[in-house]
């Protein structure tokens, strides 16, 4: 049995009140939007996802501002690089496209820091085209429902889009549906550590429930290592420093943001390499 008219159902009277769900809520913002939720919580992008479009309301708008000033107003949204990609993205969408975000999934994915889901997410949240679209929340509802396994293992972009285009329903309002249904109903039901089943609206066709939630035997995913004392900490908070100050920021000053030299000079090193910094009359400073 299809699991698609249960969870669009339930979506449809239990869905969050998103901004990027709002009718009218174009493309640009929805672009934006999926930038800004990778690996970030919907709470902290909500607040400084309208100050970005207000203060960017078209891919021209951004295009013509330095990058620069897109990792300042990236603020503390973690993994700047987005910013940069974003930016570039909006520079080619505005040299390629005459400014307007495309619909088709190929132009989508020749921008700038647009992988599979976001280009598919773009293609079907946007223009309300009929293509799968899979996250992490999405993965797990598949796996612990159709697949009867508590965890989905390790990411397969082949795979996963076969899986969920297989669920996906025919009609394009209703496939959309499900999309944002799949992922609503991973985010706040099927969570990872404590999924609450009595609340599930596909319960009773859920494979993994009906073989008594056997625990998963799969490979893993590489886990990350811990944020506190890691490079990824080092680099953000030199980037703080960048982010407040109008000048260069010398070598001397970033001493006092991380006492171990080598940590902190591997740091900065890094944040060069990637274009988030670069040096100017004596120190660094934002792109």
């Amino acid at each position: 049995m299809s699991i698609a008219p249960a969870v669009n159902a339930w979506f449809a009277a239990n869905r969050r009140d998103l901004p990027w769900r709002a009718p009218g809520f174009g493309a640009w913002g929805i672009l934006v939007s999926e930038f800004m939720l990778q690996q970030t919580p919907v709470a902290r992008v909500i607040p400084r996802l309208e100050l970005w479009l207000e203060r960017w309301p078209t891919p021209a708008d951004l295009a013509a501002s330095p990058p620069g000033d897109a990792v300042r107003a990236w603020e503390r949204l973690g993994y700047p690089r987005r910013a940069l990609r974003l930016h570039a993205a909006a520079v080619a969408i505005t040299e390629r496209h005459g400014g307007e975000v495309p619909s088709d999934v190929d132009a989508l994915l020749a921008l700038p820091g647009v992988g599979d889901y976001t280009a598919r997410a773009v293609a079907a949240f946007a223009f309300g085209l009929r293509h799968p679209v899979v996250d992490t929340n999405v993965r797990r509802v598949i796996a612990r429902a159709v697949v009867g396994q508590a965890e989905a293992g390790p990411p397969s972009t082949r795979r996963d889009l076969a899986d969920m285009q297989e669920l996906l329903p025919l009609d394009e309002q209703d496939a959309r549906q499900f999309n944002a249904g799949m992922m609503e109903l991973g985010a706040i039901v099927c969570t990872a550590r404590s999924p609450r089943c009595e609340a599930c609206p596909i319960a009773d066709l859920c494979r993994w429930r009906a073989e008594g939630y056997p625990a998963y035997e799969g490979p893993r995913a590489a886990v990350q290592a811990t944020f506190a004392g890691s490079d990824r900490q080092v680099r953000g908070l030199i980037m703080a420093e960048l982010r407040a100050s109008d000048i260069p920021v010398t070598a001397a000053e970033l001493e006092s943001v991380w006492p171990d030299a080598a940590q902190r000079g591997r740091a900065l090193a890094g944040l060069l390499a990637d274009g988030l910094a670069v040096e100017a009359d004596g120190g660094y400073v934002l792109p």
